[in-house]
Formats: structure tokens, C-alpha cells, sequence
């Protein structure tokens, strides 16, 4: 989450008190204040005006969709529960199967309960589609240089995620768009791990050459990798989650809930729509937020379903919650923050309906505390070799005893029940 653009502190220079320092809750009281007035004067109120559903390539696939037929019956809704949709494909020859995603790429890639390999199959259909779509824009003289130049960027992101090892398990190109990505096997994975990113993700953050674990491809891969080494034992898959509206950059958005409320609600519907036989066969599922993405976490605790074993928050800015226990979630709740990491000096406060709320990594919040002993910044917790990520595999393996404390809260690796 980029409230500011500079590493370390980013209040440094503004004669804030350092953290822990006399005064400082004055100084944050006025700070989120400050905050606020500004965002709102800059913003215009936006964090009150109701985002509407753009237009594009997907909302016209849906369109289509809704009118079409197979064999003279009409098709689901696009909407419909994972069961309905995973009863209607079983119906399926698969012939009718490759037909509807040949027809639909972009509702059967982003259709829960659809059969995995048709999605992976639905979403290369769709990216080849975006891909050539942009490689047209790129000559297109109606566009601005920097329009040109940002269809180039589409294009090369749609091109690599081409790649035939990867398993995109949705993809919507619309705006700035969203996507998912599965490293490992979530067909046969008993325990799933989901990394939940912060603000700017989008398809052309998605994944990054430099400072590659700072994006939600990175974070996976490098999730699973540590997993998968700890504990080789254990059928895992990671997702690299961005298939939810994130705030851009400084602003009201990145300030409220209302992006967290609609990623809530999406990050539930992929949780209950993994490959299962039966409720009682569902994958057990960890959740790793960062940043914004803790805002978005906790607002869909309450609602997540038993499946969700563990949420775990690093540089989180809240979680829209005074404590653990007002998430509403029988979740092991876990959180983490490195010692340079400058969202510690952004308020944990509630003004208005701006602000996040508590500090999880606060004594008082009641989560589990872990060390992020090697983890630098704010985008330093999927980096190999830190403590950071080896505790999000010990949790997202069932490991807990292999879980590091922070020295705060050395009780945190005692998880009852777990074997």
C-alpha cells in the first residue's frame, strides 16, 4: 500500500516524533487528520461515490453469454454458485466443454466451479485475444504516444503470462485489469495458500523483473518454492491473488473500504469455489495480505468459510477492526511488520470512515505476532531467506511449530488443536 513514495520513513523531515516517542499520539491524531482534509480536498469525496462497473471485453462476453445456448438449453448464470456450475460442466461432453470456452474465454477462464483445466485452457484463449488487441493499439495513430506506449506494456505483460507452464486461473482485461495465477498443483492440493497484494496491483504490476517479490507472482512463486522445500510432503498450491479492484495510488480509495468491501466479496467466491468433492473434502486455506490487501482480509473474515485456517498480515495498515476478535472469524489470525517498514508511521485510526482502524501488530489487537527478522522495507516480506517467509510457509504447510515469534509475543506459535 503506497501512502508515500519513499522507503524508510516517510515522515521523516516533518518533525513527526519517531514511534514510541512522547507526543506521539497527538502528533498521529493530527496527522490522520491532516490526512484526511487533504484527501478529501484533493479526491472531491470520492471515497462516497460508488464505483460503476466498466464497460469492456468481459462485460460484453457476459452479455453474449446470457443469450446464448447449448444443445437448446439455455447456459448458467454467470453468477451461479461453484456447485451449479461444476454440476453443469460434469453434464458436459468434452467437446461442449472446449466449445463454451472456445465461444466465452472470458466467462468460462473466471467461472468458479468450472473445471480447472478449462479455465487455464479459457484464459489463453483470452490472452491471446488481449494480446493481439494490443499489438493493434500500438500502431494506432487515434492514440496518444503514451497510449501507444502503454498498449506495448499490455502486450508484452499478455506474452508473458503466455508462457505454457503458467496456470492463469482468471483474467479480465478490462481497464487496468485483474488476474490469478496458480503455481503448484490446486487440483489435488490439500492445503492452499493465497496471497492477497495492496494498492497498484494490476495486470501491468501483476509480476516484475525487478523487485520481483514485491508483486503478487513473485510472492506466490517464492510462497510455494519455500513451502514446497520445508515440507515436500504436503500437496500445496499457491494463488497469486489480484483479481480484485485495487486502490491506485494515493487517494481516498487507498484511505477507505470501499475497494476492500468488493475485493471481500471476490476473495470469498474464489475461497468457495476451489476444487472440492464435498465441503468436508475442501482444501484447508491460508491467507497471506499485505499491505491494503489486510484491509481487504479483514473485511472478508467474517463472511470466509471454515475452510480458512490462518490469515496472516504483514505492513498492514489495519484491518477495519478494533481487535482479533471483532473480525468474527474462527481463523488463527497472525501478523508481522519489519523494523524499517514505514507503514508504522502511518495512523491506525478511524476518522470519518478513512484509516483502517488498530494496529495488528499492536499488544492489544490480540493477533499472533511473528518475526520478519531479515525483511527490509515495506515489500520485503516474500523474499527467501528472511524469517518472514519461512513463517508464512510453517503456517501455510500446518507447521506451527516451526513458526518464529517476535520476541513480543513468544506464545504466538501455540496453536490449539494443531497436531
Amino acid at each position: 500500500m503506497t501512502y508515500f513514495p519513499a522507503p524508510g520513513n516517510p515522515l521523516s523531515g516533518l518533525g513527526v516524533p519517531a514511534p514510541g516517542a512522547p507526543g506521539i499520539t497527538v502528533w498521529r491524531a493530527v496527522l490522520a487528520l491532516t490526512v484526511v482534509l487533504v484527501l478529501l480536498a484533493t479526491s472531491g469525496w470520492t471515497a462516497v461515490r460508488k464505483h460503476q462497473a466498466e464497460d469492456g471485453p468481459r462485460a460484453a462476453a457476459v452479455h453474449a453469454w446470457k443469450k446464448a445456448s447449448l444443445a437448446g438449453r439455455p447456459l448458467p448464470a454467470p453468477d451461479a454458485p461453484p456447485g451449479s456450475i461444476a454440476r453443469y460442466f460434469a453434464g458436459l461432453s468434452r467437446a461442449q466443454q472446449r466449445d463454451l470456452a472456445a465461444r466465452f474465454p472470458l466467462v468460462v477462464g473466471n467461472l468458479g466451479g468450472a473445471p480447472l483445466e478449462l479455465r487455464y485452457r479459457a484464459n489463453r484463449t483470452a490472452l491471446l485475444q488481449a494480446r493481439d488487441t494490443e499489438r493493434k493499439r500500438m500502431r494506432d495513430e487515434r492514440l496518444t504516444e503514451e497510449g501507444r506506449s502503454q498498449a506495448e506494456q499490455r502486450m508484452h505483460r499478455f506474452t508473458s503470462m503466455l508462457s505454457p507452464q503458467r496456470q492463469i486461473l482468471a483474467f479480465d482485461p478490462t481497464g487496468r485489469g485483474r488476474a490469478a495465477e496458480v503455481f503448484g498443483d490446486l487440483r489435488d492440493a490439500r492445503r492452499v495458500s493465497v496471497v492477497v497484494p495492496g494498492v497498484d496491483t494490476e495486470l501491468l504490476t501483476f509480476e516484475k523483473s525487478a523487485r520481483q517479490y514485491s508483486a503478487p507472482v513473485g510472492m506466490a512463486d517464492s510462497l510455494q518454492q519455500q513451502q514446497h522445500a520445508i515440507r515436500p510432503g504436503v500437496h500445496t498450491a499457491t494463488i497469486a491473488w489480484a483479481d480484485y479492484t485495487a486502490p491506485a495510488g494515493l487517494g481516498v480509495d487507498a484511505a477507505s473500504g470501499g475497494d476492500a468491501e468488493n475485493g471481500a466479496v471476490r476473495l470469498d467466491d474464489l475461497v468457495r469455489a476451489l476444487p472440492a468433492t464435498s465441503a468436508a473434502d475442501a482444501p484447508e486455506v491460508a491467507l497471506f495480505c499485505h499491505s491494503y490487501g489486510s484491509v481487504v482480509c479483514g473485511v472478508a473474515a467474517r463472511r470466509l468459510p471454515d475452510s480458512v485456517t490462518d490469515i496472516a498480515v504483514a505492513g498492514s495498515p489495519g484491518m477495519r477492526a478494533d481487535n482479533a476478535a471483532q473480525l468474527g472469524t474462527r481463523a488463527h489470525v497472525w501478523a508481522m511488520r519489519d523494523d524499517d517498514d514505514w507503514i508504522a508511521d502511518v495512523p491506525h485510526l478511524d476518522v470519518g470512515g478513512l484509516g483502517h482502524g488498530a494496529d495488528p501488530v499492536a499488544d492489544g489487537f490480540g493477533a499472533r505476532q511473528l518475526s520478519a527478522r531479515g525483511a527490509v522495507g515495506h515489500t520485503g516480506y516474500f523474499v527467501p531467506h528472511t524469517s518472514s517467509l519461512a513463517n508464512f510457509a510453517a503456517i501455510g504447510t500446518g507447521a506451527y511449530q516451526d513458526v518464529t515469534c517476535a520476541s513480543s509475543d513468544p506464545e504466538c506459535s501455540v496453536v490449539p488443536g494443531a497436531s
